[in-house]
């Protein structure tokens, strides 16, 4: 499966979402929960923050994290809607490499550091969650202790042995079987070098499924559902261990 065929694929939710929709610094942003003690800076993956699926998460964390979860709008006005994922007509149209182009790092960090930088000065404790697009992001909040306290990501994209290397917080990754973005390489390598820089690690693995797997699994399907339930509570049990 080629990676637009992967980052494109997957399934909607059933669910109703409970946050608002507010802004952080200048971007919108849907936030849920009331916690005063803990917050979740929660990067989105190409669907957007937007994304019904990734709502359910942060109302999820929110409630068994004891936590503020944010997802901050990171691609501007440019909105990738879920119905891609099941319509032939805008699926072919999409191409996730341009629009990657176009919402690229070096355009986005600034605004994902702005926004932990300001979740630090509100909260004791901030986490950064990640999914396929906001893996890359996660690792570089993870350099700087002074950005963030811990952070987890679901088969993480777009992300470079440099800034696996560069991790100085507690981090958990969480990874598919069949990756093209998390390749065998990098979880080599990250299996590697991690465990030397004298961080908490964990690397859960999850066997029979795909990249997208945590945020947009089919339910409906035994091995996925089964790995997507067993991703969300690694991630709410990461976040109980080093946000509280």
């Amino acid at each position: 499966m080629s990676v637009c065929e992967d980052c494109k694929k997957g399934f909607n939710w059933n669910g109703e979402t409970v946050g608002t929709e507010t802004t952080i610094g200048e971007s919108q942003t849907y936030v849920t929960g009331t916690s005063k003690s803990a917050a979740i800076l929660l990067v989105h993956d190409i669907f957007g923050w937007t994304f019904p699926n990734l709502r359910i998460l942060a109302d999820h964390f929110a409630k068994e994290c004891n936590a503020t979860v944010y997802i901050p709008n990171y691609f501007g006005d440019e909105i990738v809607q879920e119905s891609t994922m099941d319509d032939p007509e805008k699926w072919a149209k999409f191409d996730v490499g341009a629009f990657i182009g176009r919402q690229n790092k070096e355009k986005r960090w600034p605004e994902i550091k702005a926004h932990a930088q300001i979740l630090k000065t509100q909260y004791p404790k901030v986490g950064a969650v990640g999914y396929c697009y906001g893996g890359w992001a996660c690792f570089q909040l993870g350099a700087d202790p002074a950005l963030i306290d811990c952070i987890t990501m679901a088969h993480p994209s777009m992300v470079t042995k440099e800034e696996i290397a560069g991790v100085s917080v507690p981090v958990q990754i969480n990874a598919s079987e069949h990756d093209h973005a998390y390749t065998e390489e990098l979880k080599e390598y990250g299996n590697k070098v991690i465990p030397t820089r004298g961080v908490p690690y964990e690397y859960v693995f999850y066997p029979g499924v795909r990249h997208g797997f945590a945020a947009k699994g089919d339910q409906s399907d035994g091995t996925q559902r089964v790995a997507l339930e067993r991703c969300k509570r690694a991630t709410v049990n990461f976040f109980n261990e080093f946000l509280h």
